[in-house]
């Protein structure tokens, strides 16, 4: 793909400013525009042009010089989700709307949107397909859905070339990169706060899943990986189509498995609390991702748990 210049919606945020940072070495020019909400200016890569501002205001900046949008400006803590929907239905909803008026308007015709297994739920099937059912289980991922329908209506009405990519659990770091929420809610950042003495211990919910161990598997996938699965996407999106891919490694840790794999790559000991299991969580969480293999030519090379884990701890250290 020879040099284009993209907009980076959410560019401030995790997986964001990764994925700017391999668009700026694969020699293309970005701008990430981002509210600061969740973001972070220190995370915005060296090199990318910088506006502050919220994605329903996309319309000032966004102009026909934009070969293309790369969408993650989001509300995305599952729990909040819950308790202010409406937040939800505003920020990814009404934004991401907003953001498609725009890219219409300006002419810029090939779009890649971050969604979400979430909007999945409760599985049927495992490994996830994309042609299984999707009936999210909260806001969060009811509006990601949403958004990926509203896409799907662009591409048949006008034309718009975009891939949907359905993240299932992002961890790692990349360069400065690495996963920073308030509240924190990822396990791999959690059992890392415990190794760093910043938390007193991890809690393990439910002991019992029909599961090898007793405890809840979920697919890993290293933030590197994803961010080359955005650039792949970019070179295969098709006016008039939306493409949906799952991105994941294909096989799944448990919660035990993880926090083992910490207590071997810090040398910390790891103490559990055990608690009751949360309603909505699923026993088992993996992907398929061979649509992601056979349409953009992706496979994640980073399958290696111990070796995503060793990144983020860098990462957390660094920041601590």
């Amino acid at each position: 793909m020879s040099a284009e210049k993209y907009l980076v919606t959410g560019g401030a945020g995790y997986v964001g400013s990764v994925v700017a940072t391999h668009l700026l070495e694969a020699g293309h020019r970005v701008t990430v525009l981002d509210d600061l909400s969740t973001g972070f200016r220190e995370g915005v890569p060296e090199g990318a042009e910088f506006v502050e501002g919220r994605v329903q205001d996309a319309a000032r900046w966004l102009d026909g010089s934009y070969d293309a949008v790369l969408h993650f400006a989001a509300s995305s803590q599952v729990g909040e989700s819950v308790v202010k929907p409406e937040k939800y239905w505003d920020n990814n909803v009404g934004g991401s709307m907003a953001l498609l008026a725009a890219m219409r308007s300006a002419g810029v015709r090939r779009l890649v949107f971050s969604s979400t297994a979430a909007t999945y739920g409760e599985p049927v099937s495992t490994p996830i397909t994309e042609t299984d059912p999707t009936a999210p289980t909260n806001p969060y991922g009811a509006t990601k859905l949403a958004v990926d329908h509203m896409i799907a209506s662009e591409c048949a009405a006008h034309g718009l070339a975009a891939v949907s990519l359905r993240y299932f659990n992002v961890a790692g770091a990349y360069g400065a990169a690495g996963e920073r929420h308030d509240p924190e809610s990822h396990l791999i950042p959690l059992v890392l706060q415990v190794a760093l003495g910043t938390r007193e211990s991890i809690s393990v919910y439910g002991d019992d899943y029909p599961t090898p161990d007793g405890t809840c598997v979920r697919d890993y996938i290293h933030v590197a990986d994803l961010a080359e699965a955005h650039l792949a996407a970019l070179a295969a999106a098709v006016p008039g189509e939306h493409l949906v891919c799952n991105l994941g490694n294909g096989n799944g840790f448990s919660v035990r498995e993880v926090i083992d794999t910490v207590r071997k790559v810090t040398g910390h000991p790891i103490p559990e609390a055990a608690a009751e299991r949360r309603a909505g969580d699923p026993a088992v969480l993996v992907a398929s991702a061979r649509t992601a293999h056979e349409r953009l030519g992706w496979t994640p090379a980073r399958a290696d748990l111990a070796g995503i884990v060793e990144d983020a701890w860098n990462f957390t250290r660094r920041n601590a």
